[in-house]
């Protein structure tokens, strides 16, 4: 009688675990491109993502059709991208930080641009330089659009955030003590309409605010927990934050806000059976949160055969118990 339960919880731990399933994905084939940034386009119903292996900007349909969009020899890689408020254009964030097939001694570290790229066309726009701003190495990595349509980029090697112009005008906006740490340090960036930046550090851990009329004014958000490798931010609302963590987590995050930011709590999950594989950045389609995974988690492993097939996941959040 007792092999007989025995072998019946086996059989329901077996069944459970077939029963539970990773959240919907919209699985591509990309052969080699580890996507890492991720922008949904609502006009035209599909997802653009950027390649930190080979540069390319390529066009994903909801079917999992995948296209190159736009791409040149000079792109080593690209990481984060948004889409113009107008609807019109796609900004992307270029370098050669990591993982580029077409790295070289002459950009190795050292590049860092921001281009824009026609959304009928797929014609290149602008191509802005920032590499003068600041000595040493560089990584382009994220951009959010702020007020009157000035433009926020975050260098996770020179702990800084740039801004750009809608003219063009490139500077330093903010550099803090706070930011620095070894490796990569500011990752995400998020707008906030009260008029302040949200960054997160990948390597600390820690969110920032950082106030647009003072960017001297920079505050360390209280947190009820560290969120290491936390990369791409997205802001839901006012009160909510989503922030995407990877290097071994690989889990969703939402934050909740009520005293504007000085402090936040951690209020929703994706759970570990969802399995995202390295998420990377984060989009909204509609009410939905879908995430790149962007697999780097290979590209760290000498042995690893590179991927042909990526996946962009919906984000389901589990509400956490609220502490007491």
């Amino acid at each position: 009688m007792k092999t007989i339960k025995l072998l019946f919880f086996s059989l329901c731990l077996v069944a459970g675990c077939i029963a539970i399933k990773p959240t919907e994905r919209i699985a591509f084939e990309a052969p080699d491109s580890y996507p890492e940034g991720v922008a949904y386009d609502s006009v035209r119903n599909v997802y653009y993502v950027s390649s930190a292996r080979l540069g390319v900007i390529g066009k994903v349909g909801p079917q999992g059709g995948y296209s190159v969009f736009h791409g040149d020899s000079t792109l080593k890689s690209t990481y984060g991208m948004k889409i113009h408020p107008d609807g019109k254009r796609l900004f992307v964030c270029v370098g050669d930080a990591n993982y580029s097939k077409y790295t070289s001694p002459e950009t190795r570290n050292k590049m860092i641009r921001l281009i824009s790229i026609d959304l009928d066309n797929g014609k290149r726009l602008t191509d802005l330089d920032l590499s003068g701003l600041l000595p040493g190495e560089h990584f382009p990595n994220d951009i959010t659009f702020g007020d009157n349509e000035n433009i926020y980029m975050t260098d996770s090697y020179s702990h800084a955030i740039y801004k750009i112009t809608p003219q063009g005008q490139v500077s330093l906006f903010a550099k803090d003590e706070q930011f620095e740490t070894d490796g990569i340090g500011l990752n995400g960036i998020a707008y906030h309409p009260a008029g302040y930046l949200i960054v997160d550090n990948s390597n600390t851990g820690q969110l920032y605010k950082v106030e647009i009329r003072n960017p001297k004014n920079v505050q360390r958000i209280a947190l009820d927990q560290y969120f290491l490798g936390g990369d791409g931010l997205l802001l839901n609302d006012p009160e909510h934050l989503t922030i995407v963590v990877n290097g071994g987590n690989d889990k969703i995050f939402k934050l909740h806000s009520n005293d504007n930011w000085q402090s936040a709590k951690l209020s929703a999950t994706t759970l570990i059976a969802d399995r995202f594989t390295y998420p990377a950045t984060a989009t909204k389609n509609g009410k939905d949160v879908w995430i790149m995974n962007a697999r780097f988690n290979e590209l760290l492993d000498s042995n690893a055969v590179p991927s042909k097939q990526f996946a962009i996941q919906r984000a389901v959040f589990k509400p956490v118990p609220k502490s007491k």
